[in-house]
């Protein structure tokens, strides 16, 4: 009973022209005992985010996808956004991402400063942050960028 009245005062929560005021939003993070390699799949359908804890073993290639058996274009229209971040934990050999792509298709990402990532960092967290917007069908600009946190 509580949870339906807390949709319903949500539900009041609109600014004037009529969005919704959103006090906090909490996202899905899978936080995954794994080392970054190879082909990593990014699900948006379950996942905001995705953190893999144990240091990377190897460069690796990230996938954009709604989930195993859906893509990402059929559930993004034309004109939507989505932002994902990917944290990687890095040991004392860095690693990084050496390609991206959304549903298997390899897509050129603008990396922020103009500069693709070469290295990871060593001893860090790195985050790779990807703003994908689909701009016509099969087609998406992607804004990436990579952060040392340590």
């Amino acid at each position: 009973m509580a949870q339906s009245s807390n949709l319903s005062a949500f539900a009041n929560k609109l600014n004037a022209q009529g969005s919704p005021v959103l006090p906090n939003v909490f996202e899905t993070t899978t936080i995954s005992a794994t080392a970054a390699n190879a082909d990593i799949n990014f699900d948006v359908s379950t996942q905001s985010v995705l953190y893999y804890t144990t240091a990377a073993s190897g460069n690796w290639i990230l996938n954009v996808r709604g989930n195993s058996t859906t893509t990402l274009g059929s559930i993004m229209a034309v004109g939507q956004t989505v932002t994902i971040p990917f944290l990687v934990t890095q040991g004392s050999t860095p690693y990084y991402q050496t390609g991206f792509e959304i549903d298997d298709v390899v897509v050129t990402a603008k990396w922020q400063g103009g500069v693709v990532p070469n290295s990871g960092n060593a001893s860090a967290i790195d985050t790779y942050v990807f703003v994908i917007t689909k701009t016509g069908t099969s087609t998406y600009n992607v804004l990436a960028s990579q952060t040392k946190f340590a």
